[in-house]
C-alpha cells in the first residue's frame, strides 16, 4: 500500500475541510486540527496515488480560493 499526507494551514480550515470532504474517495480522510487540515491517502500503487494526490490538490487550489474570494468580499462589504 502506498500512502501521503497532505497538510495545508488555512484561516478558516473548517470550511476548506468541509468543502473537500464530498470528493474524498474511500481511501482518503481529512481532518482539522487548528488550522491545519489533514489529508490521508492510500492506494494499491504509485501511479494511483500520484492520481488521487493531483486531483486532490486541484480541489485543495479550488476550496482554498473560493473561501479567500468569499473572505475578502465579505470585508470590503462590511
Amino acid at each position: 500500500m502506498k500512502r501521503a499526507c497532505v497538510e495545508t494551514t488555512h484561516a478558516d480550515a473548517e470550511t476548506i475541510a468541509a468543502a473537500l470532504r464530498p470528493d474524498n474517495t474511500p481511501s482518503m480522510s481529512t481532518r482539522v486540527d487548528g488550522d491545519v487540515v489533514r489529508t490521508r491517502i492510500e492506494r494499491e500503487t504509485a501511479g494511483g496515488l500520484q492520481s488521487t494526490v493531483d486531483d486532490y490538490v486541484v480541489n485543495l487550489t479550488v476550496a482554498a480560493t473560493v473561501a479567500r474570494t468569499t473572505r475578502e468580499h465579505r470585508h470590503n462589504h462590511e
